[in-house]
């Protein structure tokens, strides 16, 4: 148990900077699909950056995984209208709800108890494709 406090220790790191950088206000999120602020594209893009730049530092590093591994990163398959069907699922669910999977959690944090009617249903939706999957076209 003591070996997972630092990632615990992260993860509440991580649900501050969300906070207090107002990521998972509903308010920034609206402005954001209705193209009416910078912010969260801001933050997005930010992220993004920071994470090619540290994927390409760790590759000349020669960063090793927690198991001892090479960081390596599996090339993608061919299919841009899977990602394309994907992606507008995916931002439709973030726009009806007003939080992305992550950020779902930290909302219960601080005491947006509606939001465990999205996580059901994250966790319905979750499940149900996991019985479907086989049936999918993939």
């Amino acid at each position: 148990m003591g070996k997972y406090i630092k990632f615990l220790a992260v993860g509440i790191f991580f649900g501050i900077v969300l906070v207090k950088s107002e990521a998972v206000s509903w308010y920034r999120i609206f402005e954001m699909f209705k193209f009416q602020s910078f912010h969260m594209y801001g933050i997005i893009g930010t992220a993004v950056i920071t994470g090619i730049v540290l994927l390409l530092l760790s590759k000349q590093l020669k960063v090793k995984t927690i198991n001892g591994n090479y960081l390596k990163v599996p090339l993608k398959e061919k299919g841009l209208v899977r990602y394309v069907a994907g992606g507008i699922i995916f931002g439709l669910g973030w726009a009806l709800c007003g939080a992305c999977p992550g950020p779902m959690y930290i909302l219960v944090g601080t005491g947006v108890f509606s939001i465990l009617i999205v996580i059901l249903a994250a966790l319905l939706g979750t499940f149900t494709y996991g019985v479907l999957k086989d049936k999918l076209p993939h």
